[in-house]
């Protein structure tokens, strides 16, 4: 009598320290938002920042509320309905609006998944960053947190039909990271580039952030961050076992999802650094940055079962992936995906998932055959991903019909802040910016060179005297 109590002290202990733990790593995970803020309101220019620091504060605070009333009761009807599991969609709903007596972990769950959800909608802002309307990219947000996004985890973490198949996504490297990145490459395609630029003979104009040290600062949050993402998610720190004893929790797991997300962020970094200075002959500073982040992004699905070599090697890859994709995505596709969102969550995020089978610990102990852990994932990336282009394609095309879903020229070149919000960020630094500033007949590129402005290009025909004037 006296053991069944203690044991049932005991569970409750367990209980509490395991909840405490989930809650702690969602607030860590939260604070990646400071980060989406810093990493995108650094890469505009300054007339857009608090247009986009405002996308990144509603982001949050419609696409919660959403995702409670709607997107995580949609998760699980999804799930079950596509996996052959038991389900109830009016109890889908009920079961987290009013739990059950002693259901004290629904809610506890449930924000652990809403900053997964919030993270895959911020992402989308950072790629239609200084054209789109506020109204456009909230609605979008509100369906994405209603249905794109619980569409993806039911299949997925839901228990749906990818999961099934033996879809191995750990953390979210595809449900959420890719998934952000091509739909945000879908909305920034649909939208159409900022004013000035591409010019009328396809060439590119550079236009650079406003600060890099927004940029970088918000990248080190992001980092810091990941690991309440990737280390959160990996095991409950303690654990019962049958006899009645408080165990650890598999902490041999924790310290491989540990380890692989930092050899992941820095082979990311070093990877994006080697290939811009091949191409370039300069380390350039931003994809740096991002390439950590790709590299991160590139071991999020499958951190805690592959090899530690394998980081490494997909960190690299992911790392040097970025400047090769971006420039496609610029200069071949002519999308103009403003904070390389595409490159960094979307690409990346599929190289991982597609890598998984040459680095998992099962492949090289010989308990897996390379195809069987290969053909779910190519798979699960290709359902995902045409899922996410044609849920976005469609929100973004019916605004574009309508002519909702961009600014007007007018009101891009004042800029956001005040078309959109009437404010000056900066308001003590002089007028906000125009698309570049003029020296000697050109316009400052971020790697430090100079754009020729033609007499025939757009910007020479939407730039006036007095504006160059003001500039200098």
């Amino acid at each position: 009598m006296l053991s069944a109590a203690l044991q049932s002290d005991l569970s409750a202990v367990v209980e509490g320290v395991n909840m405490m733990w989930v809650l702690t790593v969602t607030f860590l995970i939260f604070f990646m938002h400071a980060g989406f803020a810093m990493l995108e309101a650094g890469q505009v220019r300054s007339k857009n920042v608090a247009n986009q620091l405002t996308k990144n504060l509603l982001t949050w605070s419609v696409g919660v509320i959403v995702f409670f009333l709607a997107g995580a009761a949609i998760s699980t009807i999804v799930g079950g309905a596509t996996g052959g599991g038991s389900y109830s969609v009016v109890g889908a709903f009920t079961d987290l609006y009013a739990p059950e007596s002693g259901s004290a972990g629904v809610w506890v769950n449930w924000l652990f998944g809403a900053v997964f959800a919030m993270t895959a909608a911020t992402i989308v802002s950072g790629a239609v960053a200084g054209r789109a309307k506020l109204r456009a990219y909230v609605s979008y947000t509100i369906l994405l947190a209603a249905v794109i996004y619980p569409v993806v985890t039911g299949f997925t973490w839901g228990g749906g039909f990818l999961d099934a198949l033996g879809f191995y996504d750990f953390a979210g490297g595809v449900i959420v990271h890719a998934m952000g990145g091509i739909a945000g490459l879908t909305a920034a395609w649909i939208i159409g580039p900022r004013v000035n630029r591409f010019n009328d003979d396809g060439s590119v104009n550079v236009i650079p952030g406003h600060s890099m040290t927004f940029a970088v600062l918000g990248t080190l949050i992001l980092a810091f961050g990941w690991y309440g993402f990737n280390v959160g998610t990996s095991a409950s720190p303690l654990a019962l076992s049958d006899s009645g004893e408080v165990v650890l929790g598999s902490f041999s797991t924790v310290g491989r999802v540990a380890l692989v997300t930092t050899l992941g962020m820095a082979a990311g970094a070093i990877g994006a650094a080697a290939v811009a200075t091949y191409k370039t002959g300069k380390v350039d500073t931003l994809y740096v940055a991002n390439g950590l982040l790709a590299g991160l992004v590139g071991v999020t699905s499958v951190t805690d079962v592959i090899v530690w070599p394998g980081a490494i090697a997909i960190g690299l890859l992911a790392g040097a992936q970025l400047p090769i994709v971006f420039e496609f995505v610029e200069k071949r596709l002519k999308i103009d995906d403003v904070c390389a969102v595409f490159p960094v969550h979307g690409s990346a995020g599929v190289l991982g998932a597609l890598a998984y089978p040459f680095v998992a610990t099962a492949f090289w102990n010989g308990n897996a055959s390379f195809v069987s852990l290969a053909i779910p994932q190519v798979v699960g990336v290709l359902v995902i991903s045409v899922w996410t282009f044609a849920a976005t394609a469609l929100v973004f095309g019916a605004f574009r019909a309508v002519g909702q879903a961009r600014v007007s020229q007018a009101h891009e070149l004042e800029g956001l802040d005040s078309s959109e919000h009437g404010v000056d960020t900066y308001p003590e630094f002089g007028g906000p910016d125009d698309a570049g500033a003029r020296v000697d007949g050109g316009v400052i590129r971020s790697d430090g060179g100079v754009a020729d402005v033609s007499p025939n290009s757009h910007r020479a025909e939407t730039v006036s005297d007095d504006e160059t004037e003001k500039d200098l």
